[in-house]
């Protein structure tokens, strides 16, 4: 079994649409992967969720300077 995880790609809507007759979405990686061999080799897809966030305008107490 794989120790290392898989590195999650993000995707818009579209391209999920149009791969949807080849992949399947697997609760167990949180994301879309390829039907029949996902669970073994292949890309983690996941729906780009970050697109259209404004950007943070306020001082942003983490930053350590």
């Amino acid at each position: 079994m794989r120790t290392i995880q898989r590195r999650r790609r993000y995707v818009t809507r579209k391209a999920l649409a149009l791969l949807r007759p080849v992949l399947r979405y697997s609760e167990h990686r949180d994301g879309y992967v390829l039907r029949l061999v996902g669970n073994r080799i292949g890309p983690v897809l996941r729906r780009d969720r970050r697109r259209g966030q404004r950007p943070f305008d306020r001082v942003n107490r983490r930053r350590r300077t």
